[in-house]
């Protein structure tokens, strides 16, 4: 495994091995030689084509996140809302699909989405934290502050997510 940096401070990408033979493959997908993060809890999501789910943060118990995807394709979206960061207000993003050979940490202090662009993709969680419901917040996917592009312009959204508020407004 190794640790590819991004331009944002702590948001790394782990590039995994990947063992194939004439069964499959196996890929190693975590270890603590990479990360000291304590992961305590573990979720997956299934979406279908044109999902857009996010963009999601914790405002009490952060959550530190590395994300994998198991099935399709995603465009994947970070956003920095850590108030001292050089990068606040900015955005990452990268698509991941079942056929990456790496991973995402996600560091707490970020708002994440994503987009799922094959006819269905299934993405796995570790978390930090557990998930705490009455601290939970979505940015709005389309906040013109942010400006971010996605390649959908009529996604398949959630109540709260369709109700997301808008970064100004933090």
């Amino acid at each position: 495994m190794k640790i590819k940096k991004t331009f944002m401070k702590d948001l790394i990408l782990i590039n995994t091995k990947i063992y194939k033979d004439r069964r499959g493959f196996f890929r190693e997908v975590f270890s603590k030689k990479i990360s000291k993060i304590n992961f305590i809890f573990e979720c997956m999501s299934f979406s279908k084509k044109n999902t857009l789910r996010g963009l999601h943060f914790q405002k009490k118990n952060s959550q530190t996140k590395l994300l994998t995807v198991t099935q399709g394709k995603i465009l994947d979206v970070c956003v920095d809302l850590r108030k001292n960061s050089k990068t606040y207000g900015k955005q990452f993003k990268i698509y991941i699909s079942e056929k990456s050979n790496f991973s995402i940490l996600i560091p707490a202090g970020f708002a994440h989405g994503f987009l799922c662009i094959s006819e269905r993709c299934t993405v796995y969680y570790k978390c930090s934290n557990y998930r705490h419901k009455k601290s939970e917040v979505s940015l709005k996917w389309n906040d013109p502050d942010l400006k971010i592009n996605w390649p959908c312009k009529k996604p398949i959204l959630s109540k709260k997510d369709t109700n997301g508020i808008l970064f100004k407004d933090l």
